[in-house]
């Protein structure tokens, strides 16, 4: 069975706003390659929002992606609540359903200290293997893989917090960076990596880092309200030099073992 993910490091939704306007729609390219992916032209969409603690936002969030994925997209759309959790006999009917698992943004260490008290994890690893489309935005992409850097704290108790970093479900190796290109990212997974044995995966808003089994490629979309050119870095210590790399964006697909491990040189 084929493993699929799309981690999105950011990008706006376009969103409804408190004024009635919308949020510009940045991530198109991914859905549609999520879409894609799938290998049906209305594929089941199931939507999650564990990182978001009120379940009004929950909701709110839903109806966002169910105008992208249901209204723009056609495709048949489904909400697991973190309240529903605890109820594994839907969980399970749900995830079975679903073509699609996408997870969106916000707080990722009570995301991941929720899955784990509840193994959902452990259920969303099954999907995974079993071929389904794994996928998010900032929390929704760093859940994926072995640690991410986290603005966590800065969600739950304010912007003078710093960013840490967290253990996620470790589908893929690599510590995840979503919005590299934002103040803040670029140190903290640097000082990260001193204490870790991953490779830094840092990808900016408008861009996601695609993974096929063994093969990955980066997914670019333009830019509307980021004044930044998409980019996605591979970061490392090598003895005592922290090294730089460009991920290459071209469409064509590149062995994952080569992203996942430290090679010599070409830098940033």
């Amino acid at each position: 069975m084929v493993r699929k993910i799309v981690a999105i490091g950011g990008g706006m939704n376009g969103r409804k706003l408190s004024d009635g306007t919308n949020d510009p729609y940045e991530t198109g390219p991914m859905d549609q390659e999520i879409i894609r992916l799938t290998g049906k032209t209305n594929p089941n969409f199931l939507f999650m929002a564990h990182s978001q603690d009120k379940e009004e936002i929950q909701e709110f969030y839903f109806n966002t992606m169910k105008n992208i994925y249901g209204v723009m997209y056609g495709c048949e759309c489904k909400h697991l609540k973190s309240k529903d959790l605890t109820n594994i006999e839907m969980v399970k009917e749900l995830i079975d359903w679903a073509d699609i698992i996408y997870e969106g943004g916000g707080n990722t260490l009570d995301m991941i200290q929720l899955w784990k008290e509840t193994k959902f994890d452990d259920i969303l690893r099954q999907a995974w293997n079993s071929g389904k489309v794994m996928c998010g935005v900032s929390a929704g992409a760093n859940c994926w893989f072995k640690e991410c850097s986290s603005d966590s704290l800065q969600i739950k108790y304010g912007k003078d917090q710093p960013l840490i970093g967290v253990d996620c479900i470790g589908l893929v190796d690599g510590l995840f960076v979503p919005h590299c290109d934002e103040p803040g990212r670029a140190e903290n997974v640097k000082d990260l990596l001193k204490s870790s044995t991953q490779i830094g995966l840092s990808i900016s808003n408008c861009c996601a880092l695609e993974i096929i089994d063994n093969e990955y490629r980066l997914i670019i979309s333009e830019p509307i309200a980021h004044n930044i050119k998409p980019y996605g870095l591979k970061t490392y210590w090598d003895n005592d030099e922290y090294i730089e790399q460009n991920i290459d964006d071209s469409l064509e697909f590149k062995p994952l073992e080569e992203l996942l491990n430290k090679n010599n040189r070409k830098t940033k």
